[in-house]
């Protein structure tokens, strides 16, 4: 059966390749969100077929002249420029919000470590060795930040070839999404520690209502971040068995 549909060809000469290098209509591409997911998703098709039909299929020309290769860049050729287009966005936009978390992050122990040497008695705050513990955090908000930028600052130095849209441009971003969402809890969880070493000794409400508070951005942002990062790891990760073969014993 399967290679009965394999030698299939329809009235203009063209195989299963030139059938399948068309673009989708729009009901099948927004089962993912992004231009560049929903580039990927076209070339998965492709390259599963690809498998199925025998390798000189794949450069047979059809009645207009053109290969597999030249109809499915054709038809796709404005969903690649839209794809390169959100992912440069999407970089652009992560980027400054990790040079602004890395820029605070950072300015915040130089700034205690000058007051520290400024007054002739050790502060409050280092005296206790938990403080210590602030400070790895904040260490570790300032690398998985630093780290986003580069991954980022990747994204928008990458060819954008077809190729590129298939494995490492998604890989790329969930490394980036993760690498932020990482800086941004340390980010958070630094604030709130130092805010409740400072207040501990003169309020009692005011530290329980912020660590209680702290919470409230890292849940909005994975609310309202929710879809775009489950497609985005989909596509990155489990794109691979998008086509795994389920084998059914009959008994």
């Amino acid at each position: 059966m399967r290679d009965i549909i394999a030698g299939f060809l329809d009235e203009k000469n063209n195989n299963m390749l030139h059938l399948v290098g068309q673009l989708a209509p729009p009901d099948r591409l927004n089962i993912v969100s992004g231009a560049a997911l929903q580039m990927q998703r076209e070339l998965l098709w492709v390259k599963e077929i690809e498998k199925i039909l025998p390798p000189p299929r794949a450069n047979m020309k059809n009645s207009d002249g053109q290969t597999p290769v030249i109809v499915f860049t054709k038809a796709h050729q404005g969903l690649q420029e839209a794809g390169e287009k959100w992912m440069k966005d999407t970089s652009n936009s992560c980027m400054i919000v990790a040079t602004l978390i890395a820029t605070v992050v950072f300015a915040a122990p130089l700034h205690s470590a000058w007051r520290r040497q400024s007054t002739d008695r050790p502060s409050c705050l280092f005296r206790k060795q938990r403080v210590y513990g602030i400070l790895q955090i904040r260490c570790i908000a300032f690398i998985s930040s630093t780290t986003s930028i580069s991954i980022f600052l990747s994204i928008l130095t990458s060819r954008y070839t077809e190729n590129d849209f298939l494995q490492p441009l998604p890989a790329r971003l969930t490394s980036g999404f993760a690498a932020l969402f990482i800086s941004i809890v340390g980010m958070v969880i630094a604030f709130t520690a130092t805010c409740f070493f400072i207040c501990e000794s003169k309020m009692t409400k005011v530290p329980n209502l912020i660590i209680v508070s702290f919470a409230v951005p890292v849940i909005l942002f994975i609310w309202l971040h929710y879809d775009l990062w489950v497609d985005v790891i989909r596509s990155a990760y489990q794109s691979r068995s998008l086509f795994w073969r389920h084998r059914s014993r009959l008994i």
